[in-house]
């Protein structure tokens, strides 16, 4: 049987930019198919291609073998080609049906729109693809996860030959994702196709028949996900072997405590907080969605008001009460929504990375030294491999990973002692990954102290030197290396903090008080 897709020899360039190369891949029917690769390598320009948004500069698409050829996202859909994107094209003061059907409400008299023919035609694709909707429920009430569904619904309307998937569970918890993979399943079980993106290895392997892979613009090669191993996959996509099992040592208890927070509290959520942060450690914050990892970080850079609670660093009381005076302290914070709170994307990588050191350092009785500001951003460009064409490239158009390592190198610039970190790895493909790991060891190892939030716990066990653990604004357990696992964060995470944690002993951890942690952790974490 011929593939459902065929791409073939395809290439395409922008001004300084060869984004792919021959690239290939074919979509079986009754198929999903992972792309993978890292950011910057072409997923999304290939994507583009598809979808009409790009032409491309040479090689051809065959769609069940008759040759494509897609003008625009709208002739794209017409053919059977649906993309849902990783962020999400809804109108939140919209109706699930009205999203749904946008552009093609059924309407009286060619006038008026029929809102129960629109309800009613909403309703029945809804129950033919099992969603748990209803299509009269405004999309902004709805969780991350239901508008995910109606993105799928909103795709499969158009009668979906090849549906694309790009990161479709970046926002989903544990049993969300395992609804999506069944909806799935039943999608490419009538014999239509899944190109899924993902950097994701675990869910890669749970979903994905084959796993195509593409390295800087290139095709590198085709795996059969069942019969390869997540270590094969990700040498494939980097070129290299990566050490996905590192343990970090413990931090020695001479080092200097750098930061002391005790009994930080808000009204909203967080309780008497404490907690020590050493010279040179990376200490991660571990918990459930809700437990108030990010609140934390928010309250003590002053972002978020506090009702309680003192802010000791190097030994001094300070007040925190703006951000700016967080700067002013040595605090920097790398907020998990990068592209809302960490970049101007409009501007160039330069003016970015300069931002913040901008009045101290490059600027002269009001005007900029825009010599020293482009030698900077230059330098750490060049350190931390940030892949740009030129340094007046606007942010917004460099991968995930690439935008990350713009906003690490304006603190980097600002020479910030204490930097916090929230998801510093979400979104970002493996390779990526990697170089932000092997960025952090390396400011640990200069002194820097490092707040490390992140909700993977692999992550979490392979960068911290201790873990804080959260529930329900509360630190329920402060972990050394040696005793953390992913049961005991777990164990700790979901204990609400009036309970007893008398599982704790079978995981190898002295259990202590009812709802806190030994006499000895208590003090690590400030609490004594």
């Amino acid at each position: 049987m011929e593939p459902l897709l065929e791409v073939e020899g395809v290439s395409k360039s922008f001004p300084g930019v060869r984004a792919l190369s021959d690239m290939r891949l074919d979509l079986r029917h009754g198929e999903v198919l992972a792309l993978v690769g890292e950011n910057g390598a072409g997923k999304s320009t290939l994507m583009k291609l598809l979808s009409g948004i790009h032409s491309a500069d040479a090689g051809r698409f065959r769609l069940e073998g008759r040759p494509l050829e897609v003008t625009g996202p709208a002739e794209a859909l017409e053919l059977g080609i649906s993309i849902i994107h990783q962020e999400f094209n809804l109108m939140p003061h919209l109706t699930v049906a009205q999203n749904i059907f946008i552009g093609r409400e059924p309407r009286r008299w060619r006038l008026l729109l029929d809102e129960r023919a629109l309800n009613a035609k909403a309703a029945e694709l809804i129950e033919r693809l099992g969603l748990p909707l209803d299509p009269g429920a405004v999309v902004g009430d709805l969780t991350v996860a239901n508008q995910q569904m109606v993105e799928i619904a909103k795709a499969l309307s158009y009668d979906a030959k090849v549906l694309i998937m790009d990161e479709p569970t970046a926002a989903l918890n544990d049993v969300e994702v395992a609804t999506l993979h069944e909806l799935i399943r039943r999608f490419v079980g009538t014999g239509m196709g899944v190109i899924y993106i993902s950097h994701r290895m675990e869910e890669i392997k749970a979903i994905a028949d084959r796993v195509t892979v593409i390295r800087d613009g290139e095709y590198a090669g085709t795996l059969d996900s069942h019969a390869t191993t997540t270590r094969e996959i990700i040498s494939l996509m980097v070129g290299r072997t990566i050490a996905g099992d590192a343990r970090p040592e413990g931090v020695r208890d001479d080092r200097p405590v750098l930061l002391e927070v005790r009994g930080l509290s808000t009204k909203s959520l967080l309780k008497d907080v404490s907690f020590d942060l050493r010279q040179g450690e990376i200490l991660g914050f571990a918990g459930l969605m809700g437990a108030g990892r990010t609140e934390v970080a928010r309250a003590l850079v002053g972002a978020d008001r506090s009702d309680g609670g003192t802010v000791t660093l190097r030994g001094t009381p300070v007040r925190i009460g703006n951000p700016a005076d967080a700067v002013r302290h040595g605090i920097g914070y790398l907020s998990e929504d990068r592209k809302r709170f960490g970049l101007l994307l409009d501007q160039s990588v330069k003016a970015n990375i300069s931002l913040a050191s901008l009045r101290e350092r490059f600027a002269t009785a009001g005007f900029v030294r825009d010599k020293a500001a482009r030698a900077r951003a230059g330098e750490y460009v060049g350190t931390l491999r940030i892949k740009t064409p030129t340094l007046e490239q606007q942010a917004k158009n460099l991968s995930g990973g690439n935008q990350q390592k713009v906003v690490v190198a304006k603190w980097l610039v600002k020479d910030c002692d204490v930097l916090i970190f929230d998801e510093p790895t979400r979104g970002i493909d493996v390779g990526a990954k990697e170089e932000i790991y092997q960025l952090l060891n390396e400011l640990a190892g200069q002194g820097k102290s490092i707040i490390m939030i992140s909700s993977e716990l692999p992550e979490i066990l392979r960068m911290s030197h201790r873990v804080v653990v959260m529930s329900e604004g509360r630190v329920t357990r402060v972990l050394e290396s040696d005793e953390a696992t992913q049961e005991s964060i777990m164990h700790f995470a979901t204990l609400r903090p009036d309970e007893n944690p008398e599982d704790a002993a079978e995981l190898g951890i002295d259990a202590g008080p009812a709802g806190s942690a030994s006499p000895e952790q208590a003090r690590k974490a400030g609490r004594s």
